[in-house]
């Protein structure tokens, strides 16, 4: 066993907030648990078996985008301030709009894919058998972590920050819109901008922190169990030692980075305005970005590259010495001896000719990411961005850059 040692059976059961000893290790639910889960339950939002996205993501774009609409009415389909408008306004769209129906519309997809490929860490008899009760342990002590009720704090304390910020922001702007009115003797919030404060802008950042968060709690999981004997096979068909269905999780969270991708490339639409973009600028932007969203998820599968790593050496070194007597061998009945011999005799072994297993674990791959299986995500990821940049530049030239990026 590798680094991590069985916690004693007496210990785990005390401290695992279910009454079993030891979950699964497929019983891990991203969305479950926690005060917010646990506050929607008592609301009626979700119950234990159904998260409901669908009618919970209506609710909260209603509450967050539909309110300040209705209380900036009639203004709301005034175009009068331009870009200040309401409905002009693409950061209203992308966070209170988009976004956060994104975030909770992601939920489900994000508890399906993470399950199933836990299901099939165990399916296929990844984990050693001597190596399931520690398993189940780091299950267990990850799903306190998510249920942590100081890390859902923490992420409402940063959302009030993030208002707090946008408070003092809407103190210093020198023009008025559906949010604030400008005039010499101060600034003064709308109602439609009050709200926005104090609901629509800190349900989308503690929805964003909050996916963020139980994703890390995932991350920290899988490079735990990385640690664990793993039966690894350096000849599987898919080339990755028979992980390669782990480096497919990241697309489960493509609508929640659709959700954020949208929200940053509004705040890069608002900059365009007041500077000329360029094809240059937007390669950038949108490189970067996805390269934010790549180590996002290679955080975690980044952990089983020394596993794979030595597999791989292990592979070769071991195939490598029975290449060498089967070749030889096969020399001697060949030509009666050895070209390169010694006056020690060789046995002649019945060995089957490894040539076909070492060419295959000379070609493992010991990286999990790739752009194959990361194609969704990355698409989600650059998408608005494409969008932005074609209401600037020729879309043929935008396309191009979004081509090359997924082709990378």
């Amino acid at each position: 066993m590798n680094e991590i040692a069985a916690p004693a059976p007496a210990k785990v059961n005390e401290e695992a907030p279910s009454p079993r000893p030891d979950p699964a290790p497929s019983e891990f639910l991203a969305y479950h648990g926690g005060p917010f889960f646990e506050l929607q339950g008592h609301l009626k939002l979700l119950r234990q078996n159904a998260l409901r996205v669908e009618s919970r993501a209506a609710l909260f774009v209603a509450l967050a985008w539909g309110v300040p609409f209705l209380l900036g009415l009639p203004r709301s389909f005034s175009v009068e301030h331009g870009k200040g408008a309401y409905l002009t306004d693409f950061g209203v769209w992308a966070k209170f709009f988009i976004g956060i129906g994104a975030f909770v519309l992601a939920e489900y997809h994000v508890e399906k894919g993470l399950k199933a490929t836990l299901s099939q860490l165990t399916r296929a008899s990844v984990i050693a058998p001597t190596s399931i009760p520690v398993a189940a342990a780091i299950v267990a002590s990850a799903l306190r972590q998510r249920d942590s009720r100081g890390a859902e704090l923490a992420c409402l304390t940063m959302a009030v920050f993030a208002t707090t910020l946008s408070y003092l922001n809407f103190h210093t702007v020198e023009v008025s819109s559906w949010a604030v009115e400008h005039s010499l003797d101060g600034n003064r919030v709308t109602l439609a901008g009050w709200w926005s404060i104090c609901f629509s802008l800190p349900l989308f950042v503690f929805l964003f922190l909050r996916g963020a968060w139980r994703h890390l709690v995932w991350a920290r999981m899988l490079r735990k169990l990385a640690k664990l004997d793993l039966r690894l096979i350096a000849t599987h068909p898919d080339g990755k030692g028979g992980l390669a269905f782990l480096g497919e999780y990241p697309n489960a969270y493509a609508i929640f980075v659709f959700g954020m991708s949208c929200a940053i490339a509004a705040a890069a639409a608002k900059y365009s305005h007041h500077d000329d973009l360029s094809m240059t600028t937007l390669s950038m932007v949108m490189s970067g970005w996805l390269a934010i969203v790549i180590s996002f998820f290679a955080y975690p599968l980044s952990a089983f590259t020394v596993p794979l790593l030595r597999l791989k050496e292990q592979g070769l070194s071991l195939l490598g010495a029975q290449a060498t007597q089967y070749y030889r061998s096969a020399e001697r009945k060949a030509v009666g001896r050895n070209v390169f011999s010694d006056p020690t005799p060789e046995p002649d072994t019945e060995l089957s000719d490894p040539g076909k297993l070492y060419e295959a674990t000379r070609k493992l791959s010991t990286f999990l990411v790739n752009r194959a299986a990361v194609v969704p995500v990355a698409a989600a990821a650059l998408i608005p961005f494409a969008v932005v940049g074609a209401s600037k530049l020729p879309y043929k030239d935008v396309l191009s850059v979004l081509k090359k990026l997924l082709l990378l």
